[in-house]
């Protein structure tokens, strides 16, 4: 409800910049990757933060979302007030302000950043893990190493973060996980 209340408010007041109001041209790759990478950054440093602040602030805002230790696909949404603001909405704000990036860049963005959200919350491994690993992107056992052990894997979209501030655990590594991740 907050992530559609603040896309709809945030596009009908015309508070977005303006280029994200621009139909001319296609999608630019670029811009889509580029997005990916920030809001990434932005929401595993915010994640980060949630988990290492202060034990309230952990309580109020990302801990409802660690009760799932071993989570499903549509966990990836279902978090605190707190946690949607501060991991998702202040995120994607601050995205929006630093890549000018027309409408269907914007939109492609959003598809891909939703959806893998949703994915990398699976309680199932899929096709791609492989290659997704070989990359650095994140997978649903890369994410699951995070919801078991609390302490590495805070990246969503990308492994990067964790792994240049030592902060990456290999699902490799776990024991503890579900024969199918």
């Amino acid at each position: 409800v907050m992530l559609g209340a603040y896309l709809i408010v945030y596009w009908m007041l015309d508070w977005m910049p303006s280029s994200y109001y621009s139909f001319s041209g296609g999608i630019n790759w670029l811009h889509v990757f580029v997005q990916l990478l920030i809001v990434d950054f932005l929401q595993f440093g915010v994640h980060v933060l949630e988990h290492n602040v202060s034990p309230a602030f952990y309580r109020l805002s990302h801990k409802p979302h660690h009760r799932f230790t071993n989570p499903r696909l549509f966990d990836a949404f279902d978090g605190s007030p707190a946690d949607t603001f501060c991991m998702i909405l202040l995120p994607l704000f601050l995205t929006s302000r630093l890549v000018s990036a027309n409408v269907w860049s914007y939109m492609t963005f959003g598809a891909l950043y939703a959806n893998w959200l949703v994915l990398v919350h699976a309680e199932y491994s899929h096709a791609w893990d492989g290659l997704f690993r070989a990359v650095g992107f994140g997978t649903a056992a890369d994410h699951h190493v995070h919801h078991k052990l609390f302490v590495f894997n805070f990246g969503h979209l990308f492994m990067y973060w964790d792994v240049l501030f030592g902060l990456f655990k290999s699902p490799l590594d776990v024991r503890v996980f579900n024969k199918d991740i």
